[in-house]
Parts: C-alpha cells; structure tokens; sequence
C-alpha cells in the first residue's frame, strides 16, 4: 500500500510519466499536466486502497474516469476546436489504427469498451493482472475482455 508520504513520493515520481503518456493518448497536449494532477490528487486520497504491486493499473483506472469527466465537461461547453498536435507526440490508439484505411474501419466498428481494452493491452502493454486492476474486474474478466475484441476486430478485418 502506498500510505506514508515518502512512498506516495516515490509511486509519484515512477509512475507520472506513464499516467502522463496514457493520458496524452487521450485528451488534448494542453490538458495532460493538470489532468494528471487530478489523477494524483484522487490518488493521494484513497491511498490506502491500493494493493501493493496493483499501483499502476491503479492509476489507469483513476485516469479513465478522469479523463471521461474531462470529456463530459468539453462536450458541456463551447463547441470543440480541434488542435494539432506536434511531430514528436505520441500517436493515439485511433490514429494508429487510422495509419491503416482497413484497420480504422475495423477500430471504428468496436465498441468503446473494446477499443479501451485493446489499447490498454496493446498500447499500455499491461499484463492481464494489470489489466484487470485498470479495469475493475477479476484477471479472467479481462482475459476474456481482450480475447473477445482481439477476435472481433480479427472477424472485422476479416471481412473487409
């Protein structure tokens, strides 16, 4: 568990940098930094509820729910004004997918959740241990998760 303030600290400083990248995946460049002070500070409150080893995932899972209210609250306002993102960034799930005309209109017939577990298996490279953790359900739940969209984007392709 990560309860005293030196090894909060310490899961600071070693996992920003991924919780940072997941969430630059997902959300514009210009929200990451105060996004993922939202993902730390709900971290720091609930603390005693990660198991040790699961701090990762852990984070995952704050961040998914971070970055669905960040999206509620941009859909709520003004309408959104699409900003390019550098050569050097990291490309997202969908635009990986997209780099390929067949795979996008594969990932573009998934569901949300499928897309999500894939790029969080694919893309995150999380373990099925892990995978669960981020997602909230038991390590076979989550096989079975990534099994059936792997089979379902395999059947898209398939038929395209």
């Amino acid at each position: 568990m990560v309860t005293t303030d030196a090894s909060f600290e310490r899961a600071y400083v070693q996992y920003l940098p991924a919780v940072s990248g997941y969430l630059y995946r997902r959300v514009d460049r210009q929200h990451v930094e105060d996004l993922a002070a939202d993902v730390f500070a709900i971290a720091w409150r609930r603390r005693a509820t990660v198991s040790e080893g699961e701090e990762l995932p852990w984070l995952y899972r704050i961040a998914a729910n971070v970055v669905a209210n960040h999206r509620r609250k941009q859909a709520s306002g003004a309408a959104l004004f699409a900003s390019l993102r550098p050569a050097d960034s990291a490309p997202s799930a969908e635009e990986i997918v997209s780099a390929d005309a067949t795979l996008a209109a594969a990932w573009r017939q998934l569901r949300p959740a499928e897309r999500e577990v894939l790029a969080l298996a694919l893309v995150e490279d999380l373990t099925p241990a892990e995978l669960a953790v981020a997602l909230g359900v038991s390590v076979n739940a989550a096989t079975i998760r990534v099994h059936r969209a792997r089979a379902k984007l395999a059947g898209l392709l398939a038929t395209e």
